[in-house]
């Protein structure tokens, strides 16, 4: 079978390799559709500094049930499914106690274990995720960042009957907006200093839109939002001037989302998060009730 090897940064070769033996509890997925993240881009310009060389990426994406190993029930050949793309370990603190996506040893499939740019690939069945027929192959391989979105919205207790703002129009931040929207929001508004991403996000269904380079940004939350403002914020931007946004708009009480990846280490105003009593919440990656929501969210248009 062909895969996909990233063999150095800038360097990918397509290589004949055998096709994997199927285990009992694994299932064998002809996958048909592999998504692009920022993530993939840092390990092809050699910036992510927790992948080896070399690597076969692919973690977002879907494909076709080929075949199941003897002890896998509820999946059969032909079924359309999305992977779940984390390797834990099982046995520390957080795997222990239900949290097993920020597990101590969190690998995950195409950055420091095998990635699924392959034809064939096979996978433990606890990790694949069968999809409604309705849904195109194309929706499938965007399960992996929704559930992205809907695990930060999550981890604030929901979306429903709030006023959310959204710090970053980029690919993460047009899926909170939209999974927030989805997920029943009284209001969604979403800022970015590109007129692009916020032209993409307002052909994704999200009408109120701020450049915070043209309007002043703490006005426009109090004219769009009134003067009780936002519940909720996301920062999914990952850089210091978002950080500041975020703390300087929010209303006392308000729920902070850290979204965004952060490549240095960003100054908080901590005597403003103090004061207003503000809530800091870290999100990372997702639990397989994320990717459950996620599926039906697109399946439900």
């Amino acid at each position: 079978m062909k895969q996909a090897v990233m063999t150095a940064p800038g360097r990918i070769e397509l290589r004949d390799v055998p096709a994997p033996e199927v285990a009992p509890e694994q299932v064998l997925v002809r996958m048909k559709r592999i998504g692009v993240c920022g993530s993939d881009i840092h390990v092809f310009h050699g910036k992510h500094p927790l992948t080896p060389y070399p690597v076969v990426q692919g973690h977002e994406v879907s494909g076709v049930v080929e075949r199941t190993g003897s002890a896998v029930r509820g999946l059969s050949p032909g079924d359309p499914v999305t992977l779940q793309p984390q390797v834990t370990c099982g046995v520390c603190y957080p795997c222990r106690h239900g949290a097993y996506h920020i597990c101590d040893q969190l690998k995950v499939m195409g950055f420091q274990t095998t990635g699924a740019a392959s034809e064939l690939f096979a996978v433990d069945s606890s990790k694949v995720l069968r999809l409604p027929k309705s849904m195109s192959l194309e929706q499938g391989a965007m399960v992996e960042p929704l559930a992205v979105a809907v695990h930060a919205i999550e981890r604030v207790g929901g979306a429903a009957g709030k006023k959310v703002l959204v710090l970053g129009a980029g690919p993460i931040g047009n899926l909170v907006a939209q999974a927030a929207r989805g997920l029943g929001a009284a209001a969604v508004m979403i800022t970015d200093t590109s007129e692009y991403r916020l032209e993409l996000a307002a052909r994704c269904g999200i009408p109120l839109r701020v450049n915070p380079l043209k309007v002043d940004l703490a006005e426009a939350v109090r004219e769009k939002f009134g003067p009780d403002k936002a519940d909720l914020i996301f920062e999914c931007v990952g850089v210091q001037k978002t950080v500041e946004q975020a703390v300087a708009v929010a209303r006392k009480g308000t729920d902070v989302v850290v979204v965004g990846v952060f490549g240095d280490k960003p100054v908080v105003d901590m005597g403003t998060v103090q004061d207003r009593e503000l809530r800091l919440v870290g999100t990372l990656m997702y639990q397989q009730p994320d990717w459950v929501k996620a599926i039906s969210l697109i399946d439900q248009g």
